[in-house]
């Protein structure tokens, strides 16, 4: 492990970043992009050797200061002591951090049957099945991720990308919010720690001029600003956001996800996030990104 043998310099603990989540999510392309930011990381680490490795970086004469360890069911019967690791770390002031990359199973299918490797989780009943049994082993540790990413619509470039943009400011004390606008008709984000529905918006689709712009386009957003609701909805949902976002960071939440859709992801649902992402970002204590999944799916 180059980088942790310098004898002499006192080391501050190093920000430790776990990349986990379901098999053929993504895990290998977060790493590679982690590398690529300057992290230090450790694959397939067992979880008993998480806080050895973790104070072994916190020695004197380290030189690793972001620490990214890939751990998933590939550990077996070392996988379920993954969670009491980590908050062994918490309780001894590390700063850990948890990324949970999943997929639809669908998704997860094609991308096993196109590899022609083994699930994980196969016990002799079939792809599915294993797959079930990783979402069903998983689930308490994708409710305590800081931040859970669903990369069923995603390329190896676009994950790479996201994992970039999203990680890029991970030792930021400000509060990173993703502001994702989508169409219900394509499901609803994964990752989504709140949902807007916009749908009751009237739909700028059945407007012959506006069908082909989006709600990036002005004349779709004066559509939209002159209807009798907008206003007011605007108005409660950012006062509604002023007062969870404090609350979200005082929390310790290192990362958000707001959702907002209507039914194709083109019209309402791109303006309506676009003017909510431009309120968020007057906090400086926010960190704020938009991500139009849908837009062009249509």
């Amino acid at each position: 492990m180059s980088g942790i043998d310098a004898p002499d310099a006192v080391a501050a603990p190093p920000t430790v970043l776990v990349i986990t989540g379901l098999s053929g999510a993504g895990r290998s392309t977060a790493s590679d992009a982690l590398e690529d930011l300057g992290w230090f990381v450790i694959d397939n680490l067992p979880p008993a050797l998480i806080r050895p490795v973790a104070d072994l970086a916190s020695a004197p004469g380290s030189s690793v200061a972001r620490l990214a360890l890939v751990t998933d069911v590939r550990g077996r019967e070392f996988f379920p002591a993954l969670q009491g690791a980590i908050a062994e770390l918490r309780a001894a002031g590390t700063d850990v951090r948890i990324v949970f990359l999943e997929a639809d199973d669908d998704v997860l299918v094609r991308r096993f049957t196109e590899t022609r490797r083994r699930h994980p989780a196969e016990s002799g009943e079939g792809l599915l099945a294993g797959i079930a049994a990783e979402r069903r082993l998983m689930a308490d540790l994708r409710e305590d991720a800081d931040l859970v990413v669903d990369t069923s619509r995603t390329s190896v470039h676009d994950l790479r990308d996201r994992i970039v943009g999203l990680l890029s400011g991970g030792t930021s004390a400000r509060l990173q919010v993703n502001v994702v606008s989508f169409g219900f008709k394509r499901g609803t984000p994964r990752e989504a720690d709140l949902v807007i529905d916009v749908r009751f918006l009237p739909n700028p689709h059945w407007v012959e001029a506006l069908r082909p712009l989006t709600g990036l386009d002005a004349p779709v957003r004066d559509h939209l600003w002159a209807e009798p609701a907008t206003a007011p909805f605007l108005e409660r949902l950012e006062g509604l956001l002023d007062v969870v976002m404090p609350g979200y960071r005082a929390e310790g939440k290192h990362y958000l996800t707001v959702a907002i859709g209507c039914t194709g992801g083109k019209h309402r649902s791109v303006a309506i996030a676009e003017h909510v992402a431009a309120h968020l970002a007057e906090d400086p204590e926010l960190a704020v990104r938009t991500v139009h999944r849908d837009l062009g799916a249509e």
